[in-house]
């Protein structure tokens, strides 16, 4: 790992740099009805409860954060599903940052809806524009992504107790729209990841 972040992630910004490509780190994640129960606050004697069960309903996200050549400017893009995410939502989804962005170095990991997946694949081979790297196996912490997943998850949804999916989504969108509005939210993010040059540039 320590190879990858010292050699291979700067070969990769120059390389996307050099092309004028945005670099996009990408993930996908669960959302779900039983609460995530963290610590809290309650009068003294009272244990506070959560009105929730166990429910296996969820919805799945897709988020990116990208940063912009030249400027190294950060910004977040989602999408979010009531179903689990498929290696046909993720093209559709990198079909639309290529639209929306132009040349992309995508950045994520070995999972099998990415490189793994044949109609990754192949929607990746009539797209030069778009070029895909991979972290290092079982590195989380590496993707910057990773801290827009715990910043709401384990912080902002944390205790939430929604009574179906549809509550469930308008605060997953309030809260990711929340986070895409926050460009020193995201450098955070960013630092928090401590991937030389991007590191610098999100000072």
């Amino acid at each position: 790992m320590a190879r990858w972040v010292g050699d291979e992630f700067p070969r990769i910004v120059r390389d996307a740099f050099r092309r004028t490509a945005h670099l996009v780190f990408l993930d996908e994640s669960g959302f779900f009805l039983t609460p995530t129960v963290r610590r809290t606050l309650a009068p003294r004697g009272k244990t506070p409860v959560l009105a929730g069960w166990d429910r296996r309903d969820r919805l799945s996200a897709i988020r990116a954060i990208t940063v912009s050549p030249v400027v190294a400017r950060p910004n977040l893009f989602f999408e979010v599903f009531d179903h689990t995410v498929h290696a046909e939502q993720v093209v559709a989804f990198l079909a639309d940052l290529h639209r929306r962005l132009g040349p992309l170095t995508v950045v994520w990991d070995r999972g099998a809806i990415h490189d793994k997946s044949g109609f990754v694949r192949a929607w990746l081979a009539g797209h030069p524009g778009v070029v895909t790297e991979k972290f290092p196996g079982y590195a989380p912490d590496l993707n910057p992504d990773e801290g827009v997943w715990g910043w709401t998850k384990y912080g902002r949804l944390s205790n939430l107790a929604a009574n179906d999916t549809d509550e469930l989504w308008d605060h997953v969108i309030d809260e990711l729209g929340t986070a895409k509005s926050s460009p020193n939210l995201l450098k955070a993010f960013i630092r928090e990841a401590r991937l030389p040059s991007l590191s610098m540039a999100a000072k």
